[in-house]
């Protein structure tokens, strides 16, 4: 038993033994790895290259991130993990070790989501297939040959001369064009006795009766007019000048009847206590104020009615859009309520202010609506097709020659004449900037949208300068449309451009050091690449 219990007491201490030495190479591993991180303990990997600066009392200097001092290297350049900017520190040391091979290569992420491997494979982080660096173009363009070009899915486009037109979506509501509305009101005192429209969207013309009347004021002017007719000699009693019988016929217009009324009630000599109101316009009854047997006062509205065959679509455009449309010019709607039909209108006001609250500027385009089918208070999607340059004359053929109304761009005459709606006289389309005749087009060079990368004041294009070699070019955009981008400068006409992948071809040049989106302006003399800028660790 003795010998039994001896035994179990060597083996609990050699155990113990074991479990502290095990302990102790754990403890010294995470000071070893703390001590690299922290730049405690610096273990070298010289990749240097024959730029780098040394002196003849052997120091030298080095490049060094602010944010993680175990990044260094030789040349100057950014933090491969923070992307800060490596400030210069003397060090001393013996000269530095031979430059590394040229044929070593290097395979990045196309993402750049880790820093460059020396074997391919996958990246851990994305998942991507590691793509080869290059090293063999200029320092403004990176080399892909065509397997990674397939890869990555680079297609490219030819910039051309083209006459760019840009679209103007906005949203609008219809609206009652204000110009054919009418309030029909008591001119005199009364009790409403009848309302010959008895719900708001009845249709109704020109002189229909709406209402009837009861007014003993009424009566009693009906009566002195009557008895001016009957009693010539009254007008001596006037003012010199007036007759009786005018003024008592000025004092029913003024009332309310009309003249037709007056007509029948000199010729029937007989006083109505009630009296017939009419619509002065044909249109649609859009609201009702009152009922029958409703008491009034002077000036009260009984109806409101509007004609729909006219209707006015309510914009509003931004100011720099604004300042591209002109009176008169074409506009395409689809209504909310009628999905895929395409309504034109003409724009008829462009509001010279721009509102305080919304910063823009408001826009009436004045749209024929003699089907009814456009309802106000309907929403619209409205689109203005204007030219990507501006332009002092553009030309229309629905205007080319013709005669339009001031006021009314739906009036369009072949001739010289009057607006039938309000009687100005027509003028020609002319005046108005639009050409008679079709004008040449105005060519600009062009490249499709996706081909221009930016970022901030910067915008760049990839150019395929050689057979997989694409060259970083600055460009100076113009006028943008949703499809094409208007280049002023740094493209010629017939020059390739990639327009898919160039996010990957600018990552590539990111990885190459060279100039990118974000630093098209990158000197040459930092623009070298990955392979000489392998970071190193001390």
């Amino acid at each position: 038993m003795s010998r039994f219990t001896q035994f179990v007491s060597s083996s609990a201490q050699f155990a113990i033994k074991c479990a502290l030495v095990i302990a102790t190479v754990v403890v010294c591993l995470i000071v070893i790895g703390l001590g690299q991180r922290f730049g405690w303990i610096k273990i070298e990997h010289h990749v240097h290259n024959m730029s780098s600066d040394s002196t003849a009392d052997g120091t030298r200097v080095e490049y060094v991130c602010p944010m993680h001092p175990e990044v260094r290297q030789d040349t100057p350049g950014k933090c491969f993990k923070c992307g800060m900017k490596l400030e210069p520190q003397t060090v001393a040391g013996s000269a530095p070790a031979p430059p590394a091979p040229e044929d070593i290569e290097l395979y990045a992420c196309p993402m750049m989501c880790t820093t460059p491997s020396e074997e391919p494979g996958d990246c851990p982080v994305c998942g991507m297939e590691l793509v080869k660096m290059s090293s063999d173009s200029g320092a403004r363009s990176v080399s892909i040959d065509a397997a990674t070009r397939r890869i990555i899915g680079i297609r490219t486009a030819k910039a051309k001369r083209d006459m760019v037109y840009r679209s103007i979506r906005t949203v609008g509501r219809i609206e009652y064009d204000e110009e054919r509305v009418a309030t029909i009101a008591a001119y005199v005192d009364g009790r409403l006795e009848e309302l010959m429209a008895d719900y708001e969207g009845v249709e109704i013309a020109a002189g229909d009766p709406l209402v009837v009347l009861y007014s003993p004021s009424l009566y009693s002017a009906q009566v002195e007019f009557l008895s001016s007719l009957n009693t010539p000699s009254l007008n001596t009693l006037a003012a010199a000048g007036d007759n009786l019988s005018e003024v008592a016929r000025d004092n029913l217009r003024e009332l309310g009847m009309t003249d037709r009324q007056i007509e029948e009630l000199q010729a029937s000599g007989k006083a109505q206590k009630r009296l017939q109101i009419a619509s002065p316009i044909g249109g649609t009854v859009i609201t009702k104020h009152k009922v029958e047997g409703d008491y009034i006062k002077t000036g009260e509205p009984i109806y409101r009615v509007a004609d729909l065959n006219t209707v006015w679509l309510m914009l509003d455009l931004y100011p720099s859009d604004a300042a591209t449309v002109r009176f008169g010019q074409q506009v395409e709607t689809e209504l909310a309520s009628l999905p895929g039909e395409i309504y034109t209108g003409r724009i008829a006001f462009v509001d010279p202010l721009v509102s305080e609250k919304s910063r823009t500027v408001a826009v009436r385009v004045e749209m024929s609506n003699f089907d009814h089918r456009l309802k106000p208070g309907d929403y619209a999607t409205a689109t203005i097709r204007v030219p990507a340059i501006p332009q002092d004359e553009v030309y229309d053929p629905g205007l080319a020659g013709k005669w339009i109304s001031p006021m009314h761009p739906q009036i369009i005459r072949n001739a010289a004449g009057s607006c039938p709606i309000c009687g100005m006289d027509l003028i020609p389309a002319s005046d108005l900037g639009y050409s008679e005749v079709p004008l040449p087009e105005q060519k600009v060079t062009v490249v499709p949208r996706t081909a221009v990368l930016m970022a901030g004041d910067n915008s760049v294009v990839y150019v395929e300068a050689e057979p997989g070699v694409f060259e970083l070019r600055e460009v100076t955009v113009g006028a943008m449309t949703s499809d094409q981008v208007v280049i002023e400068n740094g493209v010629e006409v017939g020059e390739s451009v990639a327009i898919d992948g160039n996010f990957l071809i600018d990552s590539q040049m990111q990885l190459q050091n060279k100039p990118s989106l974000i630093d098209p302006s990158k000197g040459s003399e930092d623009s070298t690449t990955m392979s000489q800028e392998a970071p190193h660790a001390h």
